[in-house]
C-alpha cells in the first residue's frame, strides 16, 4: 500500500475511534463538564508509534466536540489542546535523548499538561463554570491522568509488542 494512503487511513481510523470512544464516554456523562474522563484521550499515546495519529487525534477531537454540541470556542481550544498534546507525545518518542522505557512513561505527559492548562480556561470563560481556575485545573488534570496516564499507558504497553505490524510504514 502507498505510504501516503496508509498514513491517511491510519489517521482516519484513529479519528473515527476517537469519535466513537467519546460518544461512549458521553453516554455515561464522562466526556464533558468540569470533571471529564474521555476514554478517547487514551488514544493520545498513539503518536508514540505513528505520526498519522497527530492529525487523527486532532480531527477526532474536533469532530467529537462538534458532534456533541460543544461551544465554538471549546471546539477550537479543546481540539488545539489535543493537537498540542499529540505533538508533544510524538516529540518525546522521537527525541534522541532518554531511554525508551522513560519515553514510554513520559508519553502521556504532554496531553495531560496541554488539557490541564487549556481546558479550565474554556470551562471558566466559555461555559461560565463557577469554580476557580486552579480547582478546574485539578479536576481536568485528574480526568486526564485517568484517561491519558492510566488508560493511555495500558494501551501503549499493550500495543508496543505489535506496533511494528500495526503502524508500519506510516
Amino acid at each position: 500500500m502507498n505510504k501516503k494512503i496508509r498514513f491517511l487511513v491510519q489517521g482516519a481510523l484513529i479519528a473515527a475511534l476517537y469519535v466513537v470512544m467519546t460518544y461512549v464516554a458521553n453516554l455515561f456523562g464522562l466526556a464533558s463538564g468540569v470533571i471529564q474522563v474521555r476514554i478517547s484521550e487514551a488514544l493520545t499515546v498513539l503518536p508514540f508509534f505513528t505520526p498519522a495519529a497527530i492529525p487523527g487525534l486532532f480531527v477526532g477531537c474536533l469532530l467529537s466536540n462538534l458532534l456533541t454540541g460543544c461551544a465554538p470556542w471549546d471546539v477550537v481550544f479543546g481540539s488545539l489542546a489535543t493537537l498540542l498534546g499529540a505533538l508533544g507525545t510524538y516529540a518525546i518518542a522521537h527525541s534522541g535523548k532518554g531511554s525508551k522505557l522513560i519515553k514510554k512513561w513520559a508519553a502521556p505527559l504532554p496531553p495531560i499538561l496541554a488539557n490541564t492548562l487549556i481546558i479550565p480556561w474554556v470551562l471558566r470563560f466559555v461555559y461560565a463554570a463557577p469554580d476557580s481556575i486552579p480547582f478546574l485545573m485539578l479536576t481536568v488534570g485528574a480526568g486526564e491522568v485517568i484517561s491519558c496516564g492510566f488508560l493511555g499507558l495500558i494501551l501503549l504497553f499493550a500495543l508496543e509488542p505489535r506496533a511494528g505490524h500495526i503502524f508500519r510504514n506510516a
